[in-house]
């Protein structure tokens, strides 16, 4: 059926930003087949119309690092460095997880990525205890797009290690393309200090031969790169360079610890940065140079990681924080303009973890958007001024209507294909049976 949503001011973010005011997005099986004016447009030629009623339409955020099992995690270890947090609390706790844990957990974090605008994540998970398939199910389900990597590390014996492995292998060739596209996957070796040289590699065996992607932790701490030094002689970057990791597509979550010379080889490689401002500040990692990366060519989508460092999965928090610790970190006001920053949650996420089909309104991309109500928002006015609002005044909160592939997941601010009232509750209880 051919839908026509009329009356919006469209957000494209294609190559030249357009702002469309009365503008008209028309979807027809889950693409997008016409942007424009409203007074160009031939409303008779569609099937059905929605009024918008002057909501602001843009693509819906692209969230390039995420943690979904470690939602019900939130707030365990606040004001904790990232060693300890990990090797304390975080491993800890999800060493106790049962398939139902890590199914309300992840159930949990849907309905906060969508009611707060999210319409695509790309997530690493611990395997430990679980039944992957499951929870790969309760995603797929949910509507949202996806794409969930079942994480490697060099833990335990060699038999499990080498079982690890094998899960591993097996959910990417199970799940690469579910739920009519909606879904993917990656390989995700955790990081060079989790992972032997060994286990990297397999890594990108793995990656080369089911044609995916490579996900990883990298340069996230001082400490974790002068770990790598002292063990392998060689910086991050360095190392996984000669283990031929980048000769597969490979996105890096954090990169806040990088020279020059390893931007530079990123760069080479098209290696994507996937930039985490929250978590990083919030764990004290630092502060990544994102200005750097991209006057090096380099992709940068923005990214949550875990609620359980961030504390929320609200997207638009996070491309605000981006673009000011840009502007404070160079004290150059300048930096990190509200058009870049909003590509970098939208387009440039999209094209970061490889998938070029959404993230932008334009016609052949699939019909993955949110709409946002200004009217009677006191902190979206003068509503004249949309991209400025959405990166500094808006919060996820905002968000009414949700689609993914054409498909409505939330509408005036409620959840259509997730039970709300019993995620929270059941939550609540898998939560509480954890020891703490």
């Amino acid at each position: 059926m051919k839908t026509a949503y009329l009356n919006g001011t469209i957000v494209t973010i294609d190559d030249h930003n357009t702002v469309i005011h009365h503008g008209v997005l028309v979807v027809e099986d889950g693409k997008i087949i016409h942007v424009g004016s409203v007074e160009d447009f031939d409303q008779q030629s569609a099937e059905h119309t929605v009024d918008l009623k002057g909501k602001w339409v843009l693509p819906g955020l692209v969230n390039t690092h995420s943690h979904i099992l470690m939602t019900i995690l939130r707030g365990i270890g606040d004001d904790m460095q990232l060693k300890p947090w990990l090797e304390t609390r975080i491993w800890p706790m999800e060493q106790q997880y049962t398939t139902e844990t890590a199914k309300w957990s992840t159930a949990l974090g849907l309905v906060e990525m969508l009611k707060s605008g999210t319409t695509t994540f790309s997530d690493m998970f611990n395997p430990i205890g679980i039944d992957a398939d499951e929870v790969a199910r309760v995603i797929g389900e949910a509507g949202i797009r996806s794409i969930f990597s079942q994480t490697l590390f060099s833990f335990g014996t060699e038999e499990e290690q080498k079982e690890n492995v094998r899960k591993a292998r097996e959910f990417a060739k199970t799940w690469r393309n579910e739920f009519d596209g909606r879904m993917t996957t990656m390989a995700a070796p955790h990081s060079p200090y989790t992972c032997s040289p060994d286990m990297l590699q397999e890594a990108a065996k793995l990656a080369a031969d089911y044609q995916i992607p490579v996900h990883i932790h990298l340069s996230e701490t001082a400490q974790e790169v002068q770990k790598n030094v002292d063990d392998y002689g060689k910086r991050p970057v360095a190392h996984l360079e000669s283990l031929g990791i980048f000769n597969q597509p490979t996105i890096i979550a954090h990169g806040v610890h990088l020279t020059q010379e390893e931007r530079e080889t990123l760069a080479k490689y098209n290696v994507a940065v996937a930039h985490n401002p929250i978590s990083n500040l919030k764990l004290g990692s630092g502060i990544a140079d994102v200005t750097a990366m991209l006057t090096n060519g380099i992709m940068v989508g923005i990214a949550t990681d875990s609620v359980a460092s961030n504390n929320n999965f609200d997207m638009f928090q996070e491309l605000r924080i981006a673009a000011l610790l840009q502007k404070g970190a160079k004290e150059d006001s300048t930096k990190m303009p509200a058009e870049t920053v909003l590509r970098l949650a939208t387009k440039d996420g999209a094209q970061a973890i490889r998938l070029p089909e959404v993230g932008s309104l334009e016609v052949g991309k699939q019909a993955d958007f949110i709409t946002i109500d200004p009217t009677n928002q006191p902190h979206l006015q003068p509503k004249e001024h949309v991209v400025s609002h959405l990166v500094y005044a808006a919060s996820g909160s905002d968000v009414c209507d949700v689609y993914v592939k054409g498909k409505a997941l939330v509408q005036n601010g409620e959840c259509t294909t997730l039970d709300e009232e019993r995620i929270l509750f059941e939550a609540d209880r898998v939560y509480r049976n954890l020891k703490k």
